[in-house]
């Protein structure tokens, strides 16, 4: 699988250095390895023994543990990737658990798994996500986070909110080796190359895609780069898939967890956080729910000025809305073009072609709307 070269390939660069001992070191935490991979088109209770063999291998205290000290429950089950909890009694009496992480068939074409593998270790340094304890031919294995997925009803209330924002600012500051180009047209244009020669062995499936003008498309990506460019959003390491699966809360702690770095990369602020008011629809993609302008700008608040948030200025707010909200039409260019891609290549059972028009279509919706209102504000604050 493409998946598996780019895991071992990013593995090897980053077990490079070996300590005095021989072993390898990352950045003085060791990264275990395995070379199991665990098919995700097993049923769950066939997959489970392959779970717990996967841990015994990764895991030399395990090793000898019997299966009935071993215990694997979902999580979550995404559209790209399938999280499950494994709870195990160690020899001492003691309960601990890690997260599996298995990546969905053919995540390759829409993923760069090397990108994601890099830039876990940094933002683990940062506090955001789970630590990364071992990678395997298909996944990868990481410390178990004690807290609650939210829902997109839960990304609306103000109190969390204003800490996803504070968290989101946070994480836009961290730095990550490498080249700080950002990737939002980069990977647009590649996923239109891709999308636009698709072949369908489904009759119906490709009579549908036959209907989309990729001419048209290619035509509004283009103008949507060029009025961007006007905008100088600030280039940062996003997270670029902040939906609510990837969000979780400790009530108790009240405390807020990022996760999931897959789609991770230097990109733009703007595209950022309107991809993540794009998310307020939720997977029925009921747009209505996208934030107000009053809910966006409680959020910009808690952004810019996490210790003052009422001391932002009404220009630095209108600024952030205009950047986000131009930014927000191509977080649904993205993922339309995303949703061909995987339509083609995804075995998940997920309406991915009628995923496309949903987000197409409400880009073309909104797209009259938000460029006039990124051209007036460029016109008049003289950058036009």
């Amino acid at each position: 699988m493409g998946a598996t070269k780019n895991i071992w390939t990013a593995m090897e660069a980053n077990h490079a250095k070996q300590s005095h001992n021989g072993n390898s070191t990352f950045d003085d935490h060791s990264i275990l390895h395995s070379n199991l991979s665990v098919d995700t088109a097993l049923p769950f209770p066939l997959m489970v023994p392959r779970i717990i063999a996967l841990c015994k291998d990764l895991f030399r205290k395990w090793a000898k543990l019997n299966d009935s000290c071993f215990s694997v429950d979902t999580v979550s089950g995404g559209i790209t990737n399938l999280l499950l909890k494994v709870s195990v009694k160690e020899e001492n009496g003691e309960y601990v658990s890690v997260t599996v992480r298995l990546y969905g068939p053919n995540t390759e074409y829409v993923i760069n798994r090397e990108r994601e593998l890099q830039a876990i270790k940094y933002l683990s340094a940062a506090g955001f996500g789970a630590k990364l304890l071992g990678v395997f031919g298909n996944g990868m294995v990481q410390s178990f986070i004690n807290a609650r997925t939210l829902t997109p009803a839960d990304m609306r209330k103000p109190k969390l909110v204003s800490e996803i924002a504070k968290q989101l600012r946070r994480f836009h500051q961290v730095e990550i080796p490498g080249s700080k180009e950002p990737q939002l047209w980069v990977d647009i244009f590649k996923f239109f190359e891709k999308a636009s020669t698709l072949q369908f062995e489904d009759t119906d499936k490709q009579r549908t895609y036959e209907t989309i003008s990729f001419k048209e498309v290619h035509k509004e990506v283009t103008e949507l780069k060029e009025l961007t460019t006007l905008l100088n959003s600030p280039v940062v390491f996003a997270h670029n898939d902040l939906l609510s699966g990837n969000l979780m809360h400790n009530e108790e702690q009240e405390k807020l967890y990022l996760i999931d770095f897959e789609y991770g990369s230097y990109n733009y602020r703007g595209f950022d956080i309107g991809n993540h008011f794009n998310e307020y629809a939720g997977y029925d993609c009921d747009y209505s729910l996208y934030p107000s302008k009053d809910e966006q700008y409680h959020f910009f608040r808690h952004y810019l000025e996490p210790e003052k948030p009422y001391e932002v200025s009404e220009k630095d707010l209108e600024a952030l809305y205009v950047e986000t909200n131009t930014f927000m039409l191509a977080s649904h260019l993205y993922w339309a073009l995303w949703a061909l891609i995987q339509a083609r290549m995804s075995p998940i059972d997920f309406d991915y072609l009628g995923y496309y028009f949903l987000r197409y279509n409400e880009y073309k919706k909104q797209k009259r709307m938000c460029f006039s209102l990124a051209k007036s504000h460029i016109s008049g604050s003289g950058k036009a």
